[in-house]
């Protein structure tokens, strides 16, 4: 299924190409649906609350695969540098989610709550002093200090196209809510992400850009941490065969990154958020090369590290970092400046 809706969002085939024509209509219903909904949010006729801590919302326009979570990860670590008590609030749907932030940031608070409003409040009694959302882009319920937004230069396209007929969740003007745009990528070169940024530079204008790569780190074992956790190298990747089982946003960008790091690989994917059931996971072990390596992310390996068989090999997952390649200072301005907001407000 997962294949069948990435072919007809990101094809260029004559099947992808008529299965995008047949469900125009009903992007058609969408984009007037949501344009009905902003048009009121920006009129002032749905409400808008003030919430209880200044908030910092990660969130993009498309459906996964943008690297949300690594990053708003990354963003709660970099305001603990600057002192700051960050809570990750999140819808929570899924339970890989909120595992990785716990996992990325244990002193980190991680409140799970469809209502962000009370998820603040709450964090706030846990003693945060800001709140990062993750995921709320389009959770206009709650005003926000800023808004940054994902854009994925992996899975880019040229035209882009609402759901259901492509991935994008609402149209590429509403970057222009933004208080910073940033273009991730993953596996595609420069030429891919200047193209992205050449388009973004058209749609808001106004609005300053940062492209992070989220790139390979290093091999560790499992997923629940702890002081047995292993760590290898990534050129132990390097012509070894690669049995890889994940369920994330963009499957085939975690497999590129592995091929270019001279890795043979052939992959189990399942959709994003998925459960593995036993069987699949019996099934994915007996497939493993004598000498292979089993591979996934770690949004996969906290799922698995509790039910993986003790007599299976060592399940290894995909550390990543993430770095600041072009438009450097644009992250840190914004949070100086909110950790500054902070500081006056505790002062008084």
């Amino acid at each position: 299924m997962r294949d069948l809706v990435d072919r007809v969002w990101f094809g260029n085939d004559l099947l992808a190409r008529a299965a995008r024509a047949a469900l125009m209509p009903s992007e058609v219903l969408y984009r007037a649906t949501i344009g009905v909904r902003e048009a009121l949010y920006d009129a002032g006729l749905l409400p808008t609350y003030e919430p209880a801590l200044p908030t910092l919302s990660i969130g993009n326009v498309s459906v996964g695969g943008t690297g949300k979570t690594p990053v708003a990860a990354w963003i709660a670590s970099e305001l603990l540098e600057r002192e700051a008590r960050p809570a990750i609030v999140l819808r929570g749907y899924g339970d890989d989610e909120p595992l990785v932030h716990s996992r990325l940031n244990p002193t980190v608070p991680v409140i799970v709550a469809p209502d962000r409003v009370s998820g603040i409040v709450l964090a706030r009694s846990q003693g945060a002093t800001i709140a990062v959302l993750d995921d709320a882009f389009q959770h206009r319920r709650v005003s926000r200090t800023a808004d940054f937004v994902l854009v994925s230069a992996d899975r880019w396209s040229p035209e882009p196209r609402l759901l259901p007929a492509g991935p994008f969740r609402e149209p590429l003007a509403a970057l222009r809510r933004a208080t910073l745009i940033l273009v991730t990528r993953k596996a595609v070169g420069d030429t891919a992400v200047t193209a992205v940024n050449e388009a973004l530079s058209m749609i808001a204008p106004r609005v300053p850009r940062t492209t992070l790569h989220l790139a390979p780190d290093a091999l560790r074992s499992g997923g629940a941490g702890g002081e047995d956790e292993q760590s290898r190298p990534l050129s132990e990747l390097t012509d070894r065969q690669v049995r890889v089982i994940t369920a994330i946003g963009d499957a085939q960008a975690f497999i590129s990154q592995l091929r270019q790091l001279g890795a043979n690989v052939t992959a189990d994917v399942y959709p994003d958020h998925h459960h593995f059931e036993p069987g699949q996971i019996a099934r994915f072990v007996r497939s493993i090369p004598s000498d292979g390596l089993a591979v996934c992310t770690l949004k996969d390996a906290v799922k698995l590290a509790h039910r993986w068989p003790r007599e299976a090999p060592t399940l290894w997952y995909v550390s990543q970092r993430v770095s600041v390649e072009r438009g450097v200072g644009g992250v840190e301005h914004v949070l100086d400046q909110l950790t500054h907001f902070l500081d006056g407000r505790e002062r008084y």
